[in-house]
């Protein structure tokens, strides 16, 4: 695997520079597998001069400042723009969407979408464009990459000498997560309508 013997020549600071600009990128160039730069970063790390927490601490830096530019660029511009320009990046249905899960459940909604393959690169900018104060998305933000970057290092840590074993069981938490945070979707959804049913 080329782009994993070229990670484990690295020295540790320039390992997690290419990591923290690799969870950058992700949020302006969604298609970019990320997650797999990172996780074999991380899986590099443990087997050199590298630490868990460095790599986390370097693509949680990347990721939170890429979410912020794109929270930027959304308030700037608003999200019928974004629609109307890239609509292959932000179709119409799915910020749709994402603008109605904000204003119906607000940060939480924030956080659950950050797992969500299919809209994940579309919160930062969507919730800049529909205004959404900074502090509170870029807290909801944080959260969610922090606990998404704490488990791909907690799985590259503990991968042993298999890399394509730490891919595989990095795709298996991808698509568990989703359906979580589907779920929590979901039910935060089912029962805000049942409240108000009953209210």
């Amino acid at each position: 695997m080329a782009l994993l013997g070229w990670l484990g020549t690295l020295p540790a600071p320039l390992l997690y520079a290419v990591l923290a600009l690799a969870a950058c990128v992700e949020n302006l160039v969604p298609p970019l597998p990320a997650d797999t730069v990172i996780a074999l970063g991380a899986f590099a790390a443990a087997r050199g001069p590298g630490s868990a927490p460095g790599v986390w601490l370097a693509t949680m830096v990347g990721n939170v400042g890429g979410a912020l530019m794109m929270y930027g660029v959304g308030r700037r511009v608003g999200t019928a723009w974004l629609v109307r320009r890239a609509p292959r990046l932000f179709p119409p249905s799915t910020a749709e969407r994402v603008r109605e899960a904000f204003t119906r459940h607000g940060l939480w909604a924030l956080a659950a979408s950050r797992f969500l393959p299919a809209v994940r690169a579309l919160v930062p900018p969507v919730a800049g464009a529909m205004g959404v104060p900074l502090a509170p998305a870029a807290l909801a933000m944080a959260a969610a990459s922090g606990v998404w970057y704490a488990l791909v290092c907690a799985l590259a840590f503990r991968a042993g000498g298999n890399a394509e074993a730490l891919l595989t069981a990095l795709a298996a938490q991808r698509r568990w997560l989703a359906v979580a945070a589907a779920l929590f979707v979901g039910v935060w959804l089912w029962r805000r309508r049942r409240a108000r049913s009953h209210g």
